[in-house]
C-alpha cells in the first residue's frame, strides 16, 4: 500500500471519533481542511491535533518517513493563552500569545487577541521543510503541515516553502487548513482548488 494511501486509511479511522474536521490529501499528499482555532470566531475545539497526532504516531510505526510540525495550546490556569509549534523532531517554541495592548506596532502581527512571533516560527518550521524538499525524489515520505492558517501565513517564506512542498513529486502532505469564512485566504483557497487534493469533512454536529 502507497503512504497516501496509509494516511487516508488512518484519517479516516481517526475521524470516527471526531466532529468538526475537514481533511484533505493532495497528488499522494494528504492535508487536513479544518476550522482554525487562531481565530477567535472559529468554532469550539474539535481535537484536529489530537488527529494528527494519531495519524503521526500511527505512521510511525508503519515505519514511513515523516516529517513536520503540529500545533498546540498553551493554557494557564485553565485559559488559553497562545500557541506553540512543534516539531515532529520534538522541537517546541511559540507561535502566538495573548496580548492585552490593542495599540498594534507596524512589525506586530497580530489575528484577534493573539501576537504572532513569526521569527520563532520561521525559525522552527522553514529549517524542517527545506529539509523535507530536499530529500530523494526515489523515496516516498510524508510531511505534516498542521496548520496553513491566518497566523503562518504572515510569513511569504512560509507560502513559498509550502508550494514548494506540494510540488514535491516525492511528498506526501498532511496538514490543516481552515474553513471558508470571512476573508479568503490566498494559498488556502488556492490549496482548496487543487486537482489533486482529497478533502475529507466532518461537521461539528
Amino acid at each position: 500500500m502507497r503512504p497516501d494511501q496509509v494516511a487516508q486509511g488512518f484519517i479516516q479511522s481517526g475521524l470516527e471519533n471526531l466532529k468538526g474536521f475537514e481533511d484533505f490529501t493532495a497528488s499522494g499528499q494528504a492535508v487536513p481542511e479544518l476550522d482554525c482555532p487562531h481565530d477567535k470566531k472559529a468554532f469550539p475545539w474539535v481535537g484536529k491535533t489530537t488527529l494528527i497526532q494519531k495519524v503521526t504516531q500511527a505512521l510511525k510505526s508503519s515505519g514511513i518517513p515523516i516529517d513536520g510540525f503540529y500545533t498546540e495550546e498553551v493554557r494557564e490556569g485553565g485559559r488559553r493563552t497562545g500557541f506553540d509549534v512543534v516539531t515532529l523532531s520534538g522541537k517546541r517554541g511559540p507561535l502566538s500569545r495573548v496580548s492585552s495592548d490593542s495599540s498594534a506596532s507596524r512589525r506586530e502581527y497580530r489575528v484577534g487577541q493573539y501576537v504572532v512571533d513569526l521569527v520563532s516560527f520561521e525559525q522552527l518550521v522553514l529549517p524542517m521543510l527545506r529539509n523535507v524538499n530536499h530529500g530523494s525524489d526515489a523515496e516516498k515520505r510524508i510531511c505534516v503541515i498542521d496548520e496553513i492558517g491566518k497566523m503562518e501565513l504572515f510569513s511569504q517564506a512560509f507560502i513559498q516553502a509550502v508550494r514548494q512542498t506540494l510540488a514535491g513529486p516525492g511528498t506526501i502532505v498532511l496538514g490543516t487548513i481552515p474553513i471558508p469564512k470571512g476573508k479568503p485566504l490566498d494559498l488556502v483557497e488556492e490549496i482548496r482548488s487543487r486537482k489533486d487534493v482529497k478533502v475529507f469533512n466532518v461537521s461539528n454536529t
